[in-house]
């Protein structure tokens, strides 16, 4: 009887040490277990931050078209650059002229991602058709200035010289935005002026004078600036009466969207706006 008992006593000690020992290994491996799930979820979210960052970055690829006012063209066709050399794999492609004559394509339905105008009448044909995703920014300001031949042989001083006879001008077209800051201009002074061409965008305006078509012509600062050389220019007050907003879009149906907006926020940082400063806009 005592055998019995003591060979059952070790035998239920047996099974019981057995057992805790059972026990404690899968507590260890569960634990272990938990601590390298934890371990890989949290390096595997590491990676999957990592590689959402480097998917984001490898999304930017393909083109960005962008149609822009004529007198951004310098500005943009280098912020282009930089945009393609910060994101290789992208291409931004351009379509510069007058802001109106733009507008009107994107509401006919030319495939285009990015639209920046050179005044708010102009992006709320767009707006108003209901083709721009979210709220237009404004990112520059334009104002005018008297371009005319180098040395400025005609002697113009000021915006009422145009209207002396025989001279001859150019100003953009009334409905461009340019040619209606040219006409608040002349309403602010009370002057009236008939030209000798109404053009269709502000390079159109300013390559009459380089021509020595005419021997001025209303146009941006910047275009002036961009010149070099080419012209002369003579800064008139009544420009202050019409400084014109620039407001960008990213638009509802673009076919490069997150590159679009990409491309929209480098215009509005400290690099973009930079260079259009250099190129002699405003600030907004």
């Amino acid at each position: 009887m005592t055998t019995r008992s003591v060979s059952g006593s070790r035998a239920h000690w047996t099974y019981r040490a057995v057992g805790g020992f059972v026990l404690a290994a899968v507590a260890l491996t569960a634990c272990s277990s938990g601590d390298s799930g934890n371990s890989g979820g949290s390096g595997d979210s590491g990676a999957s931050s990592k590689s959402g960052s480097d998917s984001s970055s490898a999304k930017l690829s393909g083109t960005v078209t962008v149609f822009a006012a004529a007198s951004l063209k310098e500005s943009f066709t280098a912020l282009g650059k930089t945009f393609e050399k910060e994101h290789p794999g992208t291409k931004v492609s351009f379509n510069f002229g007058g802001s109106d004559a733009l507008a009107a394509s994107i509401t006919s339905g030319a495939p285009a991602d990015v639209f920046a105008a050179a005044s708010p009448k102009t992006m709320k044909t767009v707006t108003d058709a209901k083709d721009a995703k979210g709220t237009p920014t404004t990112f520059v300001r334009n104002q005018l200035e008297i371009a005319t031949l180098p040395g400025n042989p005609k002697k113009i001083k000021t915006l009422e010289d145009l209207t002396r006879s025989g001279l001859k001008v150019a100003l953009c077209a009334k409905e461009v935005p340019c040619g209606s800051a040219a006409q608040k201009a002349l309403t602010a002074a009370e002057l009236e002026l008939t030209p000798v061409s109404y053009e269709q965008d502000v390079k159109g305006a300013l390559t009459k004078v380089q021509l020595k078509e005419v021997d001025a012509s209303v146009v941006y600062k910047t275009d002036v600036k961009a010149a070099g050389g080419k012209v002369a220019g003579v800064e008139f007050p009544e420009s202050e009466q019409a400084i014109n907003d620039y407001p960008i879009a990213l638009l509802k149906n673009a076919p490069n969207a997150e590159a679009a907006t990409a491309f929209i926020d480098l215009v509005k940082s400290a690099q973009g706006q930079k260079v259009l400063g250099r190129a002699g806009f405003l600030k907004p």
